[in-house]
């Protein structure tokens, strides 16, 4: 067994093993430091001696691993003495259990104590098992800034006595809205990357479409964790078109829809209605905007009255400028441009997105759109330079001259 053996098992268990050695040692930090010490060891000796069983392996070792650590810790010898007459931990790790200790995980990942930028890297990391180096690589950071993040995060926890345990129903409630932001975050900058040289970083994206199934197993009631996986599966099924072959991005109405993922497509439509149970909330709506999408034959043929009202209600459950500049779109499809363009110089005039290269990109289309080609002209020549991101930018670029 080789690296990519070793890193596969992680990938799906270490959810499972650092919830389970941080109830049994009640140290959240102690336990994740553990588990990374059994993989840096599996690495060396499962290419000499394959194990039967690998993922307890990997909990056995990051057991004795934990017990070496507090033995090194005098003021805990009691708790060494628990752990060392045989506890649960011992317990084989059974790879069809989804049970409520990754739930509590997610919620320690993902706690109100914890800066947004820490409760990402810690969720890629303990829930998601993704390394320091892929963490970096899919947010464009270095390895010491995600380890300073992961660090500070769990010495934060620690600082806080955040329990190792699932907060009671009500306050459950208050609180998933933070982890589906999470998750909504990790995704957003698999599907469109904030900056760098690629549009799509999809295994960052697949990875939040794996803890949102996760997440769906162990909340199977909550209509918006099923909204929030439709949004991600439809979303996704679209990434096969979105690019050419040499990453450049491949825009909308030039798709060819051939090739969109319609197994994603229809486990997005299956989800979308579990989360329409109780009326549609934040992700649900999204998500139905993107099913709108996903089904439509072309552009041309899209219900674009139906994601107007969409787009309406979602400003009236999540308002915010973005949602508001997706509806400028929706309504230069649904009624023309010139009716969209009131709206995003609405959103100029009130200052909401300073800094945005999103709405100069908006309103430049509009412009050309009505025949205003020199102010379309700045516009997207101006969305250009606001732009991180290489491949957005070069099209953007490529729009602009073609104006003359």
């Amino acid at each position: 067994m080789g690296a990519a053996d070793v890193e596969a098992v992680w990938r799906i268990e270490s959810a499972r093993i650092v919830a389970a050695l941080t109830r049994f040692t009640g140290d959240f930090a102690l336990a994740e430091d553990a588990a990374q010490e059994a993989v840096a060891q599996a690495l060396v000796s499962w290419p000499l001696v394959p194990p039967t069983n690998p993922a307890g392996w990997l909990m056995a070792t990051a057991r004795r691993r934990a017990i070496d650590e507090i033995r090194r810790r005098t003021a805990l010898q009691d708790r060494h003495a628990l752990l060392a007459a045989g506890s649960a931990v011992d317990e084989e790790v059974d790879p069809d259990k989804i049970d409520d200790d990754v739930l509590a995980l997610m919620f320690i990942s993902c706690h109100p104590v914890l800066s947004p930028e820490a409760r990402v890297a810690l969720t890629l990391r303990v829930v998601g098992g993704l390394s320091s180096e892929e963490i970096a690589r899919a947010f464009l950071v270095s390895v010491p800034t995600v380890q300073a993040r992961i660090t500070r995060g769990k010495k934060t926890i620690a600082a806080a006595g955040v329990p190792f345990e699932l907060p009671p129903a009500d306050e459950r409630r208050q609180r998933l809205g933070g982890v589906l932001s999470v998750l909504y975050v990790i995704f957003t900058e698999g599907s469109t990357a904030t900056s760098g040289d690629r549009l799509l970083r999809p295994d960052l994206a697949y990875e939040a479409i794996r803890l949102a199934r996760t997440l769906v197993a162990l909340q199977p009631d909550e209509p918006e964790v099923h909204g929030l996986l439709a949004l991600c599966e439809l979303t996704a099924a679209r990434f096969p078109a979105r690019t050419g072959p040499d990453g450049s991005p491949i825009l909308l109405e030039d798709q060819d829809r051939r090739r969109w993922d319609f197994s994603a497509i229809r486990r997005g439509l299956a989800a979308l209605v579990k989360a329409s149970t109780r009326g549609l909330g934040h992700y649900g709506l999204q998500a139905a905007i993107a099913a709108a999408h996903a089904t439509a034959p072309s552009v041309e043929e899209t219900d674009w009255d139906r994601i107007v009202v969409l787009y309406e209600a979602l400003g009236r459950v999540a308002p915010s400028p973005v949602v508001e500049l997706n509806r400028a779109v929706a309504v230069a499809m649904a009624s023309g441009p010139a009716q969209a363009l009131v709206i995003v110089d609405e959103l100029i005039a009130s200052d909401r997105l300073p800094g945005s290269h999103l709405v100069p990109t908006v309103r430049g289309e509009l412009l050309a759109r009505l025949g205003r080609r020199p102010e379309a002209r700045a516009e997207l020549e101006l969305a250009a330079r606001l732009c991180a991101n290489q491949r957005e930018r070069s099209v953007l670029l490529r729009k602009a001259a073609a104006l003359g």
